[in-house]
């Protein structure tokens, strides 16, 4: 088992990451947190597959379980959903000792920390990621939030996991198209802080692909601890945490305007990323190289490099975005690969120019 630690003082939590795991979660959260009431949210997917080894290892420990599922899909993330989920909360009695436990990608993940940030004033919670791209990014951190239809994940707030556990084995049963969108993820950390990251992602693409375990533990583990050494800086996003959203700003523009349905969250910050790229170009930041490289990985991928959207609707939805900062656009540019700066100097002029040239 690898274990990561994410130092934030009262806050601090293990991530913890291995294979065969869900089995064994009763095992080490009775030790942690007690037998307690426990709403355990998942969507029905994950429930077919993993609920009953879940249930059935908290349940050997005397925790008191309710078993919730969701319809699977972004469309989900909704303070809809969160009311459901609310009322499921009173139904079981749950108290401030009480725990809810994420089992499922990001959408359950964050619905499940949103409620219960919010519940009772926030109860503690668990992430247990089933997918690629939560494991490696947004079952980390302490962003929690639901959607609206005029921007994702501007309703939501900081409340960090209690703990996250990481079974590898559940990416076995992941869709390919799943491991790909999510494997962006961890080529965003490359560009943004390791290009040691990024270069074995380009010489081990298909050990990942194929699910070598020794392949998954590295690109896991090594997305873990960027992840948690950058929260540790910066908890709530003042400054060094934005550069997390790098290929986020265009990508989140993306999903809004086509409403959260026709691209998953990766493939649409992967072409944010090119853009992101394409602008750091135009701005005499980067090299070309910088571009062809993630373009190359990107394309192995099978991944989406076109739209169909136009730019003035794209800069349109980007000013509705949290990351705008006093009417200025906010972007994560590369410098080279393993290097990023923050800029609000992105004119509409360049990002016009460049949004309407194909990748």
């Amino acid at each position: 088992m690898r274990t990561i630690r994410v130092n934030l003082s009262e806050d601090s939590y293990n991530i913890y990451i291995d294979k065969g795991f869900l089995g064994k979660i009763g095992d080490i959260l009775v030790k942690e947190k007690g037998p307690c009431k426990t709403l355990l949210i998942t969507d029905r997917n994950i429930e077919k597959v993993y609920g009953n080894i879940v249930t059935e290892s908290l349940a050997r420990h005397k925790f008191d379980i309710r078993l919730i599922s969701l319809k699977p899909g972004e469309e989900q993330k909704t303070l809809e959903t969160a009311l459901l989920l609310y009322d499921a909360c009173f139904d079981h009695k749950l108290d401030r000792n009480s725990l809810i436990l994420a089992l499922g990608g990001g959408v359950v993940g964050d619905i499940s920390g949103f409620v219960a940030s919010t519940f009772m004033r926030g109860i503690p919670f668990i992430q247990v990621p089933t997918s690629l791209l939560a494991q490696v990014d947004s079952s980390i951190g302490g962003k929690v939030a639901v959607n609206h239809p005029k921007g994702k994940n501007m309703i939501g707030s900081f409340y960090q996991p209690k703990a996250v556990f990481v079974d590898t084995d559940t990416l076995s049963t992941l869709p390919a198209v799943e491991l790909v969108a999510g494997l962006v993820e961890v080529i965003k950390y490359g560009v943004i802080r390791d290009a040691e990251l990024f270069e074995y992602i380009e010489k081990s693409l298909q050990d990942i692909l194929q699910l070598n375990y020794n392949a998954l533990l590295k690109i896991i583990a090594t997305s873990c601890q960027i992840k948690a050494n950058v929260v540790e800086e910066d908890e709530k996003e003042k400054h060094l945490r934005a550069i997390l959203n790098y290929g986020h700003t265009i990508g989140h523009a993306i999903e809004t305007l086509t409403n959260y349905a026709k691209y998953r969250h990766g493939e649409a910050v992967a072409i944010g990323m090119l853009y992101a790229t394409k602008i750091a170009i135009e701005m005499g930041l980067a090299n070309i190289t910088v571009l062809e490289r993630q373009l190359l990985l990107i394309k192995r991928l099978g991944l989406p490099l076109h739209t169909g959207l136009e730019s003035e609707g794209i800069v349109r939805t980007l000013y509705t975005d949290k990351k705008v900062i006093s009417g200025r656009l906010r972007f994560i540019l590369p410098t080279k690969i393993g290097e990023v700066i923050i800029s609000d100097r992105v004119t509409e002029e360049i990002l016009q120019r460049v949004l309407n040239k194909p990748i």
